[in-house]
C-alpha cells in the first residue's frame, strides 16, 4: 500500500474539521463542518489537547476556535507557543474596540437580523472621535481601511456581500475582546488621543 492510499485511510470524519480549526474560527454557518465538529468534540478536545491547546465551543454564538491556556494556567510545564499572538497596531487596537462597541449595540437593539454589518463611512463617525480634532480626515480614512485589513486578515471582520464599504463584524472578535477588559481598552486608547 503507498504512503499516500495508508494516509487518507487513516484519516477521521472530523479531520477536515480539525484542520479547519488550526486555520481559524469554524462559524455555525458552515453546517457541513459545525455538524461534524459537534458530533465529534470529544475526540478533537482529545486530540489537541496532545499538543496543549483547548477546544472553545460557543453553541449560543455559533462559534468554535482553539485556544492556547497561559503557562499559569498549565500545571507542569508549559508547552512552546503553537497559537502566535498578534501585536496590533494602535489603529487596529482601535478599531477592534469601536467594532466590540458595535456589535455590542447591535445585540442589543437588532434582534431581527442574525449578521452585524456596518458601512465604512459609519465606522469612521464612531473611529474619528479618538483623534485630536486637527487630524487630517483623508489620512485618518486611510488608516481605517489599513486597520479594517490587518482584522480581515485575523477574520475578526469580512466584506459583506458585492456591496462597496460594508463589513460584516465576525462574533469571534466577542470571543477575543472580553467586555471587561474592553473600558480599560478604551480608557488607554482616549488618553493616548488627548494632548498632553
Amino acid at each position: 500500500m503507498s504512503a499516500s492510499a495508508q494516509s487518507s485511510s487513516d484519516t477521521q470524519e472530523w479531520s477536515e474539521t480539525a484542520v479547519r480549526l488550526l486555520q481559524g474560527v469554524i462559524y455555525r454557518e458552515d453546517e457541513r463542518q459545525w455538524n461534524v465538529l459537534q458530533r465529534n468534540i470529544s475526540p478533537l478536545e482529545e486530540y489537541f489537547s496532545i499538543v496543549g491547546l483547548q477546544l472553545a465551543v460557543d453553541d449560543d454564538e455559533g462559534l468554535a476556535w482553539l485556544r492556547q491556556p497561559e503557562a499559569d494556567e498549565v500545571s507542569g510545564t508549559p508547552l512552546p507557543r503553537l497559537i502566535r499572538r498578534t501585536q496590533l497596531s494602535y489603529d487596529a487596537t482601535l478599531l477592534t474596540v469601536v467594532l466590540r462597541d458595535e456589535l455590542h449595540r447591535f445585540e442589543q437593539q437588532d434582534v431581527d437580523n442574525e449578521r452585524c454589518v456596518i458601512h465604512t463611512d459609519q465606522l469612521f463617525q464612531l473611529w474619528r472621535p479618538f483623534f485630536p480634532a486637527e487630524s487630517d480626515d483623508v489620512s485618518l480614512r486611510r488608516s481605517l481601511l489599513a486597520a479594517l485589513r490587518t482584522l480581515e486578515s485575523l477574520r475578526f471582520v469580512r466584506r459583506f456581500g458585492d456591496r462597496t464599504g460594508e463589513w460584516e463584524i465576525r462574533r469571534i472578535l466577542k470571543a477575543r475582546v472580553i467586555a471587561a477588559e474592553l473600558e480599560a481598552v478604551r480608557d488607554a486608547l482616549k488618553n493616548a488621543a488627548s494632548p498632553s
